[in-house]
């Protein structure tokens, strides 16, 4: 009975990491992939439709960042309701079966990060890829675009929150306990304390420094893995434990999100990250001292 038992929970194992899409694709992959009836193509980042109509990858929709990151006089990228979210991607025809991949263009890397974390808050966690690189990584592998319009229906999908975004007093909460740690995702010199124009400098006290600009090379492409590997376990050896990421407004934390996914590590995201954190004078901070 225990042999059949375990075999039962092997068989369940690799149904399921079977089901699961990888989290940074190549524009192999994706060409592979192509024509897999239940993938979508969300064409994001800091660009206008008359961009997407200009050229896309055949079949891709055009995903607005502000329909799922919007600002508002209390801060910026806020995420909306789950209720909100569904009719978004029900537009795009995105149904309860899509394996999602995001695109972005140029360097719109970090945006495009914020939106493959926001379709994971909502419950797409193992049903949402990110490109490498993009329109230009897709190109330069010598792939077609087209000015075409993608023809879909709309979808089924039906929203609900878990959680990839996290609020201040969870961060607070994540500095006294051993199986979580805060991780700041800015530029070493922030980090450090280097004036930002918030009420406060420097980070949050206990946080750990993993910028995400280590994470993109050149091209707008994230660097090889040993390389994402060696910049995170440097840092977080563990990957047991969960990962609290923030940044200035939670958007560039989520470069460092999706590369934590990569790697098999447990990810949030603090959404009111320093502009809020700055904001309270009750919260901790602190700089590194100078030599």
């Amino acid at each position: 009975m225990k042999k059949i038992s375990l075999f039962i929970l092997v068989f369940i194992f690799s149904v399921i990491s079977k089901a699961q899409q990888p989290v940074i694709v190549s524009p192999q992959w994706l060409n592979e992939n192509l024509k897999d009836p239940s993938l979508v193509i969300l064409y994001t980042g800091f660009v206008i439709r008359d961009d997407y109509d200009k050229e896309h990858i055949e079949g891709s929709r055009f995903l607005w960042p502000e329909w799922l990151a919007f600002n508002k006089p209390e801060g910026n990228m806020f995420a909306p309701d789950p209720e909100t979210a569904t009719r978004v991607l029900q537009d795009l025809g995105i149904n309860k079966d899509s394996k999602i991949v995001i695109c972005h263009r140029g360097a719109d890397v970090t945006i495009a990060a914020r939106m493959f974390m926001t379709l994971e808050h909502f419950g797409l966690n193992g049903k949402v890829s990110f490109l490498s690189g993009g329109m230009e990584a897709w190109k330069r592998a010598g792939f077609p675009v087209t000015d075409k319009p993608a023809v879909f229906k709309k979808g089924n999908i039906v929203l609900k929150e878990e959680g990839a975004l996290v609020n201040k007093q969870y961060v607070l909460n994540a500095l006294s306990t051993t199986d979580k740690v805060v991780v700041d995702a800015r530029m070493k010199r922030w980090y450090d304390g280097d004036p930002t124009g918030n009420p406060r400098d420097g980070h949050i006290s206990g946080a750990l420094n993993i910028p995400y600009p280590d994470m993109i090379d050149s091209t707008n492409s994230f660097k090889p893995v040993s390389i994402l590997e060696k910049n995170f376990t440097t840092v977080v050896p563990d990957r047991m434990k969960e990962v609290v990421v923030y940044c200035f407004i939670g958007q560039t934390a989520c470069v460092d999100y999706v590369v934590g996914r990569d790697l098999g590590y447990k990810m949030k995201v603090y959404e009111g990250s320093m502009q809020e954190w700055s904001r309270d004078a009750k919260l901790p901070m602190e700089k590194l001292k100078k030599e």
